[in-house]
């Protein structure tokens, strides 16, 4: 076993920080420490915390690492950002929001930039989550950057989604079921003590029954109070329990290796190809297909 590796199951934290940098960077080095760490993984709970901009996913998740560390579970979270347009490193820095636990060595948090990639993730997201499992931590949170309805993709590997929303802030559920809504395994009512939660309740509940099968469950929670906190862990743990299966694990493993797969094939073709080829049919010297088939009979 490669040193780093020993040192990151052996629990050192800046073994396991260099680790996550190559992975961010798509270092050579990444494939063949994740390949070595592999037969670690399977044991951490990962959790996805997703919804609109301001709806308090930061503090939430604030306030699950502290209950989680209550219990004695060790956390881990990926708390993934805007991307400067200066540097491309992340600008709103969830770890400045999650301070309190900065020196325990039970809590690992990452803060990583989009770097352009959509649907709120990163794109070295599932593999970050592999070597953070690996590393032994017993929940993973998966914290995503706030971008709206299209915000579906932490769906694909998390093994419970919470989907945040709080009153008052203009986002109307008829809008935005389509994206987030349909994701959700436990609704979370944020600043449930202000005006119009009610309200929200009901909008997500009358959506809730317009839909088929099992009902996500809804859980009111006061996130800056710590309010609620151990009902959504409790509402995560019953969920988890119900969907425990082979063939759900299957099916995210599945989708994960579909994600992986087009990132290696899309790292085997320089920008320059795409825009060349991209000016060949602009200028209809080449149809797309041919250019595609091209590319695919290369790699073979």
């Amino acid at each position: 076993m490669s040193e780093i590796a020993r040192k990151i199951l052996d629990g050192d934290v800046r073994a396991l920080a260099r680790a996550a940098t190559w992975v961010e960077d798509g270092r050579p080095e990444a494939e063949g420490l994740l390949q070595e760490l592999f037969p670690r993984t399977g044991h951490a709970l990962t959790i996805g915390v997703t919804g609109p901009p301001g709806a308090g996913k930061s503090t939430l998740c604030d306030q699950l690492i502290a209950a989680l560390r209550a219990e004695g579970k060790t956390v881990a979270v990926i708390a993934v950002d805007p991307s400067s347009p200066y540097s491309g490193g992340a600008i709103l820095g969830d770890r400045i929001r999650m301070q309190r636990h900065h020196d325990d060595p039970g809590v690992f948090i990452r803060s990583m930039a989009t770097r352009g990639w959509l649907g709120g993730l990163v794109r070295t997201a599932a593999e970050i989550i592999m070597l953070l499992d690996a590393a032994g931590r017993d929940v993973v949170i998966v914290e995503t950057v706030g971008v709206g309805q299209g915000e579906v993709d932490i769906a694909k590997l998390a093994d419970v989604t919470l989907v945040v929303l709080a009153p008052g802030m203009g986002d109307d559920v008829q809008t935005i079921k389509a994206g987030i809504m349909e994701i959700a395994q436990v609704f979370i009512i944020n600043k449930a003590d202000q005006p119009g939660a009610d309200r929200l309740k009901i909008q997500i509940q009358s959506s809730l029954d317009l839909a088929h099968g099992p009902k996500p469950e809804i859980v009111e929670t006061v996130a800056l109070e710590g309010k609620g906190i151990t009902e959504a862990i409790a509402a995560v743990r019953r969920y988890q329990a119900s969907a425990a299966d082979p063939d759900r694990s299957a099916k995210i493993w599945a989708t994960r290796l579909r994600e992986m797969l087009r990132d290696r094939l899309l790292d085997r073709y320089p920008a320059e190809d795409f825009l060349t080829a991209g000016r060949d049919v602009a200028e209809h010297r080449r149809d797309p297909y041919s250019i595609l088939h091209d590319w695919l009979k290369s790699k073979n």
